[in-house]
């Protein structure tokens, strides 16, 4: 009896050592790169519920001492979240933009293509995404996922040292599964990359430059806001003209404009979810983002 009173002890104190840490991020993909670095050591929890835009989010009382309370806090940065700056001057423990994180490959929006042009509105301008302005879906580049998620492994070794060797391999097999899945991708995408697209909400700029592809316009600057009259003419031109094409637009709603839009058009309407909504929090949860948007792109591009 006393060995194993001892034994339990010796077990509980063990336990006790290890760090308990509280691993919160703003956004989901952020939580999914975390869960694969977490992997049997902790499970991270997100801010913003499923479906919450980034760009506009009032944060609650409880959301604000989830904020504060947090060990270790990720959030991609004030280009993204600018309702976070004055709340994260409350904090005492880390936080991580990582729009300013050394290894990060970060894209800026340009200047209005020739469908913008002559249409100079207050919506067409917004300040998430006017040209010049970070793109802040840096998350959406594979490369920007291993940068993020070496950032983690650190973090959480240095306050979690009894499981250092956990965390970093399982950022090795996190880097070898992105390696194939890359591929995958890369393959797959090489075959539509010529085929047209649009889009509601420049948001994927990131995942198309890692593999090949383009859109060919953005209904609406950003996703809040409805374009104007003459830019909803000029796009619809611009559909016509490309022909058999996909528009896409961001789950959980469909805009209202799509099926005007659309109307009578060779043109196939599908959904590209750059939040991962529906991807499992779990150690593979990062690349059911990338395999979902690969699906939904070339899914409809392939029907063409």
């Amino acid at each position: 009896m006393f060995r194993l009173f001892v034994s339990l002890f010796l077990s509980a104190c063990a336990l006790s050592a290890q760090a308990d840490v509280r691993l919160l991020t703003s956004i989901k993909p952020l939580q999914l790169i975390a869960a694969a670095v977490q992997d049997g050591a902790g499970q991270p929890e997100v801010l913003l519920p499923p479906g919450a835009s980034p760009h506009q989010y009032a944060l609650r009382p409880s959301d604000v001492r989830r904020v504060r309370e947090a060990d270790l806090f990720y959030w991609v940065g004030p280009d993204l979240e600018g309702f976070l700056p004055r709340v994260l001057k409350g904090r005492d423990k880390p936080s991580v933009a990582l729009q300013s994180e050394p290894g990060m490959t970060l894209r800026h929006f340009e200047a209005l293509q020739d469908e913008h042009e002559g249409e100079h509105d207050e919506h067409e301008h917004d300040h998430a995404h006017r040209p010049g302005s970070l793109d802040a879906h840096l998350w959406l580049l594979p490369a920007n996922a291993r940068v993020i998620a070496a950032r983690m492994a650190a973090d959480l070794a240095a306050a979690d040292p009894a499981n250092a060797a956990r965390y970093q391999a399982n950022l090795a097999a996190f880097q070898g599964r992105l390696d194939q899945l890359d591929a995958t991708l890369k393959a797959r995408m090489a075959k539509v990359a010529d085929k047209p697209f649009f889009v509601f909400h420049e948001a994927f700029d990131y995942f198309e430059a890692a593999y090949g592809l383009r859109h060919s316009g953005v209904f609406s600057v950003a996703s809040e806001v409805q374009p104007g009259a003459r830019h909803v003419a000029a796009m619809r031109e611009r559909l016509q003209a490309a022909g058999p094409s996909c528009v896409f637009s961001e789950p959980p709603v469909r805009p209202r404009l799509a099926d005007t839009l659309t109307a009578g058009l060779s043109v196939r309407l599908a959904e590209l979810d750059a939040l991962g909504i529906n991807a499992p929090v779990a150690a593979n949860g990062y690349e059911t983002l990338l395999q979902n948007l690969s699906d939904g792109l070339a899914g409809c591009l392939e029907a063409l």
